[in-house]
C-alpha cells in the first residue's frame, strides 16, 4: 500500500458528483465534507502524468455511453436537413424594413420666421423715424410744466397769426394801457395789428405795457404769445402775471437776424408759460433795471395750455 491509500479502490470512487446519481446515492454518497462524495473516498496521490484528461469516462446511472465529440467539431450523428431526401425547403432572406427617411431641418419655418424678424426690426427703425420726427415738429420742452418760478427761454415760432379759441390784442389797442414813455406808433413797417400800429418808447425804465384778460377760461398753465421786432442785440423785458415778475423775463431774441436798426426786418414771436388764474387776470411787460428794452411790440395773445407755435 503506497502512502495516502487506504485500500484498494474504483475509479467510481473518485466522482465528486456521486451523490447526484441513483447508484451513488444507493452506495451511500453523501454531498462532500471534505471528501469526494463516497464513503471512506480519500484523495489520492498520483504520479505525474498519470491520469488523462479528456478522455471518454463512465456516466453513472447511464447504461449506454455518451458519443464525445472533439471540442469545436460537431457531432458525428448530426446530419444537416439539407443532407436528408429532399433536403430543406430553401428558405427566403427576409429583407430588412427600410430604416424611416431622417427628415431635414425646416427649412421653410426658419426662413419664415428669419423674414418676421427682419419685418420686425424694420418696423421698429421705421416708428422710432416716426417719432423722432414728431418730436422735431413739435419742439417740445423737457421739465413739465413751468411755474412763475421756473425758467423758460423760448425760441422763434413758425407761426405770426392767432388761431381759433386765443385771447388776442393789439397792443396799442384802445383796451390796453401805455405807461412811463410807452407809446402808440406806426412808421415801422411790418407790424400785424389791425391798423399797422405798435408800441414803442419801451428802452426807458418804468415804460410797460398792461393788458387786463377778463374771461380766463379756467385755472392752469397758458401760453403768452408776444409779436415783437428787434434790430440788432438781443433784448429782454419784464413780465408780471397779476403784479408778480415772472422768474425769467420776457426774452426778445433778434431770431430774424436784423442788422441793427433795421426793424422792418426784425418781427419775430416769442412766448412764456405763466400759470392764470379764471376770470380775469393781469399781464405786464415793464422795462425794469437791467432790462433790455430796445423793442417795438405790436400784437399779445394767449392760448390755453403749454405751446411753442400759435394756433
Amino acid at each position: 500500500m503506497t502512502p495516502g491509500e487506504n485500500g484498494p479502490s474504483t475509479p467510481e470512487d473518485d466522482d465528486p458528483f456521486g451523490y447526484l446519481y441513483a447508484d451513488g446515492q444507493a452506495r451511500g454518497a453523501q454531498p462532500p465534507s471534505g471528501g469526494y462524495g463516497y464513503p471512506n473516498s480519500v484523495s489520492r496521490v498520483r504520479a505525474v502524468g498519470e491520469r488523462q484528461y479528456g478522455q471518454q469516462q463512465a456516466t453513472y446511472g447511464q447504461g449506454v455511453p455518451q458519443q464525445q465529440g472533439t471540442y469545436a467539431q460537431p457531432n458525428a450523428y448530426y446530419q444537416a436537413p439539407e443532407t436528408l431526401p429532399g433536403g430543406a425547403p430553401p428558405s427566403t432572406p427576409r429583407s430588412a424594413p427600410p430604416a424611416p427617411g431622417r427628415r431635414g431641418p425646416n427649412t421653410r419655418g426658419l426662413l419664415i420666421g428669419a423674414i418676421a424678424v427682419v419685418a420686425a426690426v424694420v418696423i421698429g427703425i421705421g416708428v422710432a423715424m416716426l417719432n423722432g420726427n414728431d418730436d422735431n415738429k413739435t419742439h417740445n420742452q423737457a421739465g413739465g410744466t413751468p411755474t412763475q418760478s421756473q425758467s423758460q427761454n423760448p425760441s422763434p415760432s413758425g407761426s405770426n397769426s392767432a388761431g381759433s379759441g386765443e385771447l388776442k390784442t393789439d397792443a396799442a389797442a384802445s383796451g390796453i394801457q401805455l405807461a412811463g414813455g410807452a407809446a402808440k406808433a406806426s412808421d415801422v413797417k411790418g407790424a400785424q395789428s389791425s391798423d399797422g400800429s405798435y408800441v414803442g418808447g419801451l428802452n426807458t425804465v418804468g415804460a410797460s405795457i398792461t393788458w387786463t384778460v377778463a374771461n380766463v377760461p379756467s385755472d392752469g398753465v397758458y401760453t403768452l404769445f408776444t409779436h415783437f421786432s428787434v434790430a440788432g442785440p438781443d433784448q429782454k423785458m419784464t413780465v408780471s402775471i397779476n403784479g408778480k415778475p415772472f422768474a425769467t423775463g420776457l426774452s426778445l431774441h433778434n431770431y430774424a437776424h436784423a442788422k441793427d436798426g433795421d426793424y422792418a426786418n426784425g418781427w419775430t414771436t416769442t412766448y412764456v408759460w405763466p400759470t392764470l388764474n379764471k376770470g380775469s387776470n393781469t399781464i405786464t411787460i415793464s422795462c425794469q433795471p437791467g432790462d433790455q428794452c430796445n423793442a417795438l411790440i405790436d400784437q399779445l395773445w394767449l392760448q390755453q395750455g403749454q405751446h411753442t407755435r400759435s394756433g
